[in-house]
């Protein structure tokens, strides 16, 4: 596994004969090193169509300074990059296997080539704190980029000087004090996340080349209305499939939330390629949709393991230590650890699986090639707003097919009901730019629906997973007393969590148009 750094900075622009100012004394500051210059050279890779640049990563090859060696950064929150960082070696031409394994679901088996060529002259300032802690890092750096091939094929050449501001071992507010120092000084702060992005013309926010933006393919084209229907799905459906590339980034790497954010991605596709049925041919969409149904599947047992030992731990750590009776708390460790492992296992084979990147190739392709229907060319309030009704409706008739049964059949159907509220909000929250208040009504509505339905759901799975420790307890000649303690309390919360729905169901489909 390569080292593994988060990068919190910020950049600014600043014109040729910028002078970063004195910076000692800033709040925090008590002393500033003598500036150290270093020269930089890098060469970024990427594959032709820039797969790596659209999901906003960025791979090179670095030599000069003290941090040489191949590095892959990736998007984190906010102004943080996650950045992944290997030796140099002896490959040049070419990134090493375990370089561009932790990309392998953005590059879809494409192998990336040199597309920027870049020398930098570095002039590093370090920012310390009264105890002489390193607390920031002030980069002022002047560029040349050339762009290896252009959009006719020639090389283009870019220059400018920036400023990176890098906490080390200080706070973000820290950042904010610098910052303020450095645009009085007249720097201009900028979105913009890499050198890379700027060597390839991007401008910041923006995920692809103007030449790949122009491209014919998405549907129709804008109207003095606003966009088309067609238009304002494949926007959507183009930041899910973002979000499912990361999330696979997450998994191969090891990050903490890897695994939640794979399925609520999958989640969110397959609801929104259903809800949007009206605008992209379901014969095309449906195979997807199985597609990522099976890897959500294929994942839900981890989390499950997640949100029960959780749950369970919770519960016997509020249990007076006279009712925990035989070994509860190593059962529960023991088991944990074992199903964490089972869950990294389960997503390391997920992921290396052909199917995996087959169905990451395909959402690519069908963003290329929409298989868009002949509403999509109509305005998209009108057609949108009739998608969130439908969704809406979908939420009220789930309800009323659970009123009435009881036992395992109403958990069942209140399960159902759950995931069809996830979908609505899901949509809700994609068209509200579209529909407005009506949607962000539903969001709310669906939402407070899924989170109430989702605490009985979870105890549910507390309960079942408590039911097989209780089995294994048996099995070994351990107490089940303390078992059985934890299963009541669940299931008592259970029903608490049931009737708390109840109440407050008839508000909820009030908002949802009931």
């Amino acid at each position: 596994m390569p080292a593994d750094h988060l990068e919190i900075e910020t950049k600014f622009d600043v014109p040729p004969s910028y002078a970063v100012p004195e910076l000692a004394g800033v709040d925090g500051v008590a002393s500033v090193d003598a500036p150290v210059e270093h020269r930089l050279e890098a060469q970024y890779f990427d594959t032709p169509d820039l797969r790596l640049a659209r999901a906003r990563i960025t791979l090179r090859r670095r030599t000069g300074g003290p941090d040489d060696g191949w590095h892959v950064k990736l998007p984190a929150s906010g102004d943080a990059r996650r950045e992944l960082h290997q030796p140099l070696g002896r490959a040049v031409r070419r990134p090493p296997k375990a370089v561009v394994a932790p990309v392998a679901g953005v590059l879809r088996g494409a192998v990336p080539v040199p597309v920027v060529q870049l020398r930098t002259r570095r002039v590093v300032t370090v920012l310390r704190g009264p105890d002489g802690r390193p607390l920031a890092e002030v980069a002022d750096d002047a560029v040349s980029a050339t762009r290896l091939s252009g959009p006719d094929g020639a090389a283009e050449v870019r220059t400018w000087r920036e400023v990176e501001v890098e906490l080390l071992e200080g706070n973000r507010d820290l950042l904010e004090v610098v910052g303020e120092q450095l645009v009085a000084a007249g720097a201009e702060r900028t979105a913009r996340a890499s050198k890379l992005a700027r060597a390839l013309g991007l401008e910041p926010g923006q995920s692809r080349p103007p030449e790949a933006a122009r491209g014919k393919k998405g549907g129709k084209r804008r109207t003095a209305a606003g966009p088309s229907a067609g238009e304002a799905v494949l926007a959507a459906l183009r930041q899910e499939v973002a979000a499912l590339e990361l999330a696979d980034v997450g998994l191969r790497t090891g990050a903490e939330d890897g695994l939640r954010r794979m399925r609520i991605a999958c989640r969110h596709l397959r609801g929104l390629l259903a809800a949007f049925r009206p605008v992209l041919d379901r014969a095309a969409t449906e195979p997807l949709r199985d597609e990522l149904r099976r890897l959500a599947g294929r994942l839900s047992g981890c989390r499950d393991d997640e949100v029960a030992y959780a749950g369970l731990r919770a519960a016997v750590a509020g249990l007076p230590v006279e009712l925990v009776l035989g070994p509860v708390v190593a059962r529960l460790q023991s088991g944990e650890v074992a199903a964490q492992e089972r869950g990294r296992t389960q997503a390391a084979a997920v992921v290396a699986e052909r199917a995996h990147l087959d169905l990451l190739e395909a959402l690519h392709a069908l963003l290329a090639d929409p298989p868009l229907t002949g509403r999509a060319a109509r305005p998209a309030d009108a057609v949108l707003a009739e998608v969130l009704r439908r969704e809406a409706r979908r939420v009220r008739r789930s309800a009323s097919a659970a009123e009435g049964l009881t036992g395992a059949e109403r958990t069942e159907a209140l399960h159902a009901l759950r995931r069809a509220a996830r979908r609505a909000r899901y949509t809700a929250e994609v068209v509200t730019p579209v529909v407005g208040e009506p949607a962000r009504d539903v969001a709310r509505a669906a939402k407070r629906t899924q989170r109430l339905l989702g605490a009985l759901q979870d105890l549910v799975v507390v309960g079942e997973r408590c039911r097989q420790l209780a089995v294994s307890a048996h099995a070994a000649g351990e107490p089940g007393f303390t078992y059985g303690l934890l299963l009541g309390r669940a299931e008592a919360r259970a029903q608490d969590a049931e009737r708390a729905f109840a109440e407050r169901w008839p508000a909820l489909a009030r908002r949802l148009g009931g």
